[in-house]
């Protein structure tokens, strides 16, 4: 957080005992709020069901499932931090999704080896959807254009633009081997006698033994982890970083200092769409097909764990892992209902107001230490 204050131009100012601990808390809520409904759920879940909550399966479904949240939400990160927003991102994500299928199968017909046909995959899924952040980022940093209605107008342009690629259906005929790639792990553990830990060699096992395997580290989540690696050196350990908080903080003032703001603003659209591009392909891997509205329903997800993360809705403060622990606590919190049997509808009404909560703590945050709504 020391980087974001100095690149938002601003020093904490002398605060009272009081303040401070409200300041305090602000910053650590979301890892208190965390360890909590962790400890919650493993108490209910044990009471009111049969099931386990915090066990080696149920942890790696839940690492699983916030792959493409996290993912969105990275790109995001960035995005906000800069005060701008990218409402594009889930249907991006459904794009690369239908390239990178197109390209797996096309390539893997013409007698290319399946490794690199994936790769071909990302090539395409990740290269197109990096195409719309530029368009994006062009028309936003230099036809100055808010962010809000460029990237709201690309959402439909993209989501038209799925649904004509595929045909409006799921593109198939993948072949099968690559469920391999968005389905198999690092690891795997399997109980009992007989049993044991392997790594990078999947067991050949059936009966009770299969059953009692546990894939630990699939392979969407370990890119992730390389994703969500590279993006906190990007935002704390370079140049791009230290801009993208200056920005957030004070366009006019970054401009005097000599920072490009209209390519920079350009570099972080790409980068918005390129994360979402990674998604879209390992939702290919992992569905062994290509899908036109598989992002449709995580561009809210994607903002709200940005948000609960500690990201400023106002630019310049924020951080990769608050949004990495916001992503958390939306999945976490989805998965414990339904292992409590809590019908769908309570699961939005509590991450919504999760989401309040998590803003109204930002705002208090920013009104202690003097900061204003900015934007671009």
């Amino acid at each position: 957080m020391t980087d974001s204050k100095a690149m938002a131009g601003f020093d904490e100012p002398a605060l009272s005992a009081g303040k401070r601990a409200i300041l305090l808390i602000s910053r650590l809520w979301a890892w208190v709020f965390l360890a909590l409904m962790i400890v919650f759920f493993v108490v209910a879940v044990g009471v009111f069901s049969s099931a386990t909550f915090l066990s080696v399966r149920n942890s790696q479904n839940i690492l699983v499932a916030i792959v493409p949240v996290l993912l969105l939400g990275l790109g995001q990160t960035f995005v906000i931090i800069a005060a701008g927003i990218d409402l594009s991102v889930g249907w991006v994500m459904s794009l690369a999704s239908v390239l990178s299928a197109h390209a797996i199968r096309a390539a893997f017909n013409a007698g290319v080896p399946l490794f690199l046909s994936v790769v071909l995959g990302f090539v395409a899924g990740v290269g197109g959807a990096a195409l719309v952040g530029l368009v994006n980022g062009l028309i936003i940093a230099k036809l100055k254009v808010p962010a809000f209605i460029v990237t709201l107008g690309t959402s439909f342009i993209v989501r038209g633009m799925s649904l004509l690629f595929s045909e409006n259906t799921t593109v198939i005929g993948l072949p099968e081997g690559i469920r391999d790639y968005g389905n198999e792990s690092l690891f795997y553990w399997v109980r009992g006698e007989g049993g044991g830990f392997y790594i990078l060699d999947k067991p050949e096992v059936s009966g009770e033994l299969l059953r009692s395997m546990d894939r630990i580290l699939a392979w969407p989540v370990v890119i992730t982890a390389v994703v969500v690696l590279v993006c906190l050196f990007l935002l704390k350990r370079t140049q791009f970083g230290r801009h993208t908080y200056a920005i957030g903080g004070n366009m006019q003032a970054a401009l005097r200092t000599g920072i490009p703001v209209d390519r920079h603003i350009i570099k972080l659209y790409m980068l918005s769409a390129s994360t979402a591009g990674v998604a879209g392909v390992l939702s290919t891997l992992r569905f062994t097909a290509g899908s036109a509205v598989i992002g449709d329903p995580l561009l809210l997800s994607s903002i709200a764990a940005v948000i609960i993360g500690g990201v400023s809705l106002f630019g310049g403060a924020g951080s990769i892992i608050g949004t990495v622990i916001g992503a958390l606590i939306i999945a976490v919190l989805t998965t414990g209902l339904v292992m409590l049997n809590v019908p769908a509808f309570w699961q939005f009404i509590v991450v919504g107001a999760v989401v309040i909560i998590a803003v109204l703590i930002d705002q208090s945050r920013d009104l202690i230490l003097g900061r204003r709504g900015r934007g671009t």
